[in-house]
């Protein structure tokens, strides 16, 4: 008789979800799927605020990713004023943005997914978290810790605090940074690297302690998009977008930020709060694109930083050179060379005897009624986009998320991985259903960024006696 196994929650993710497995009669995985069923909106209840505190309320989207959106607000804000802001201005936001990347890089690697690698996918679940990693791997763990904290610890000295800085502003940032500040972050550099490169080391080896498992982990092909540099270099803050398929070719290139809505769609499912985004030229089925650390490392032609850029040639060996790697598994390298790469280009920023100047705002009224503001968070291309009226009052939000931008391929791994586990096994195991919670985690998912809905929320209530027995009900 055909029926459905549920993963609920999914664990070791920023959010709440649970994946829902469809065996036939047979007990073949007939289908997957991903559920995000948690609901914020902040697209709904931004409306009405003044455009000057979107920086301050949308950081407040996530503790995990706040600068991400802190810097994009700000930048959306930028464009209502029609200014560009002073160069300090410009290197400190993409220092924060940097640090973001650090600090959520190494919570996703040391803390979320290294549990699974180094303890294995079938061990002790009570152990297999980052406490049982402590036991196991302690200077491992140490320095995973220590690696995320000097990332926090970068945003707490630009913004005042690690979590939820008010600190960029439209028109810059609100303080100019300082030379102790700057000498207190370049001695944590030399650490942060070696950690880096420690981590890189120990993948490497995973590679071979995984090589059975790992062609199944979301390895198929999509588009895959990202930000880059008018060279073509890897870019995290500015540039615009570029779009290529699987096997490398590019598919749109030179895309403005501001225009996104143009090229991108959303559709949505009854059964999950979290959006489907894809590429509105193609349609909902082939226009599936993957966003985050393996679609920008798929997408750019180089890393400027020299160390980075030797790991990515390795990557890139990975999908056969000219092709895209197009294996999910492979997030966790494309990871661990983007902390590579921000390491190396913090120092750059840092000793850069421009980001101590201290003009760092500029000044001007509401000159649009529109703009839009878009940044590299860790897990992808992130959107702002806001309408004001003349006082610079939101008339309305629209947030593209990352992590919504890999529903389609976070759903299409769950599937591969069911498929591949569990059919026509004898005894479906806890570590079997890990392997599919591993899948998502490749993707480091933020569900608290992601879920906007759009219309009505659905609704149950029900009125029920003192003894259980049912006066009314009303759904919607």
């Amino acid at each position: 008789m055909a029926k459905t196994l549920t993963i609920d929650p999914v664990t070791r993710i920023e959010g709440h979800s649970k994946i829902t497995i469809l065996l036939d009669d047979a007990g073949n995985v007939e289908d997957a799927r991903f559920h995000v069923n948690e609901f914020r909106g902040f697209e709904k209840f931004c409306e009405g605020r003044l455009l000057w505190e979107m920086p301050g309320i949308t950081s407040r989207i996530c503790g995990i990713c706040p600068a991400s959106h802190l810097v994009t607000s700000a930048k959306a804000g930028d464009e209502i004023l029609a200014i560009g802001i002073p160069e300090a201005a410009d290197k400190l936001r993409r220092i924060i943005t940097l640090a973001q990347w650090v600090q959520s890089h190494a919570l996703s690697f040391f803390h979320l997914s290294s549990p699974d690698l180094m303890l294995g996918f079938d061990s002790d679940p009570a152990a297999r978290n980052l406490f049982g990693l402590i036991a196991a791997h302690p200077e491992f763990a140490r320095r995973g810790i220590r690696l995320r904290k000097f990332g926090q610890e970068i945003i707490e000295v630009l913004g005042g605090r690690r979590i939820h800085t008010p600190w960029a502003v439209p028109g810059g940032v609100r303080e100019p940074f300082t030379a102790a500040g700057r000498d207190r972050l370049l001695a944590g550099i030399p650490e942060a690297l070696a950690t880096t490169q420690m981590a890189i080391a120990t993948l490497m080896l995973m590679f071979e302690r995984h090589a059975k498992e790992i062609p199944a982990f979301g390895n198929f092909d999509t588009m895959h998009l990202g930000s880059v540099r008018a060279d073509g270099a890897l870019e995290y803050y500015g540039g615009t977008l570029r779009l290529r398929d699987a096997d490398g070719n590019t598919i749109a290139d030179g895309i403005e930020p501001r225009d996104f809505d143009k090229h991108f769609a959303e559709k949505t499912e009854p059964w999950s709060y979290l959006k489907f985004p894809y590429y509105a030229p193609l349609g909902p089925e082939k226009g599936i694109y993957r966003v985050g650390p393996l679609a920008r490392l798929n997408v750019c032609d180089f890393i400027e930083t020299p160390l980075a850029e030797a790991e990515r040639l390795k990557f890139k060996a990975l999908g056969g050179g000219a092709g895209a790697v197009n294996n999910s598994f492979h997030y966790h390298y494309a990871r661990l060379i983007e902390v590579l790469f921000a390491v190396e280009k913090l120092e750059q920023l840092l000793r850069d005897p421009a980001t101590l100047d201290e003009h760092v705002r500029s000044k001007a009224s509401i000159n649009r009624h529109e703009g839009v503001g878009a940044t590299e968070a860790p897990r992808g291309v992130l959107f702002h986009h806001y309408k004001v009226d003349d006082d610079g009052v939101i008339q309305s939000v629209n947030m593209l998320i990352a992590t919504a931008q890999n529903n389609l391929a976070m759903n299409r791994a769950i599937r591969q991985l069911a498929k591949h586990h569990l059919t026509g096994v004898a005894e479906i195991t806890e570590g079997l259903l890990n392997r599919l919670e591993a899948g998502i985690r490749c993707f480091d998912p933020c569900l608290s960024c992601s879920t906007h809905a759009i219309g009505q929320m659905p609704l149950l209530v029900e009125l029920t006696r003192a003894d259980g027995s049912l006066l009314a009900r009303r759904a919607r």
